[in-house]
């Protein structure tokens, strides 16, 4: 399965209201485009069982429930976060090999060990002895390392497990913790300004610079079983999305999703 980053709101996520950049992409071409559901053995385009109307009217109850919760137990007064299904979104595909770049930089920077120059396609990066050490760490808690799949806007860094809409367990951590995790890595890995980190997304990333120009932005499935990428240009491609993913979710207040 790919990774593909998602910032809107849960009620648009849910009602499948929104298109990754792969689907926009085929669209644009005249290409017909599936999503392949997990949990199915065919390729349609799984549709959602409720209605928006219904989806959105779970939602907000499950949110109002979750925040009742963390108001009682941090003795906090979150309030609850628009669920407009009108609100645009922002969307893009690190895929998980660059995602997994991410964490090895953030792991080496962490304990001053040297970055490793390449990482291999489809490498198992949470078996990775650094990656592991860091997501183990009492004294380092990350959610982008303890598996945090949302972040929600709340105020405040933390992260705890719970119950999705869709009746899935999960770890989720906030906006305010994933900036302040976000510009760690910065700090200790490159010092880039923000025009920078944002022209990442553009050149940095898998070697497929021109076949992406050429044909659109295929998977690095494409590529040769044997391909080796350049650990830097990975994660600073990963680290752009999830960057300009974090300032569309505080500018319009709505949550952050890995969609896999």
């Amino acid at each position: 399965m790919g990774l593909d980053i998602y910032a809107g709101t849960i009620t648009r996520y849910y009602s499948r209201d929104w298109k990754t950049v792969v689907q926009q992409w085929a669209e644009a071409n005249g290409y017909k485009f599936h999503i392949i559901n997990p949990q199915t053995n065919d390729d349609l385009e799984p549709q959602p069982d409720a209605s928006p109307d219904e989806i959105h009217e779970g939602v907000v109850a499950w949110q109002n429930d979750l925040i009742n919760a963390l108001n009682t137990s941090l003795e906090k007064s979150f309030s609850p976060w628009s669920e407009n299904a009108n609100t645009p979104y922002y969307t893009n595909k690190p895929d998980w090999d660059a995602f997994g770049a991410l964490l090895l930089v953030a792991a080496c920077c962490s304990y001053h060990e040297s970055i490793p120059e390449t990482v291999e396609k489809d490498w198992d990066f949470w078996e990775n002895p650094i990656i592991m050490r860091l997501a183990s760490d009492d004294d380092k808690v990350w959610s982008l390392l303890r598996g945090a799949d949302w972040w929600l806007p709340l105020t405040g860094s933390f992260c705890f497990t719970t119950t999705l809409p869709n009746e899935q367990q999960t770890l989720v951590g906030t906006l305010d913790g994933l900036e302040k995790e976000l510009t760690k890595i910065n700090d200790m890995a490159w010092q880039a300004d923000e025009a920078t980190i944002i022209s990442w997304a553009q050149t940095q990333g898998y070697p497929v610079e021109d076949k992406l120009a050429q044909d659109g932005p295929f998977s690095k499935m494409d590529l040769e079983p044997d391909t080796t990428y350049n650990t830097q240009s990975l994660a600073k491609f990963a680290y752009s999305i999830l960057y300009q993913a974090l300032k569309f979710a505080q500018k319009h207040h709505v949550t952050i999703t890995l969609d896999y």
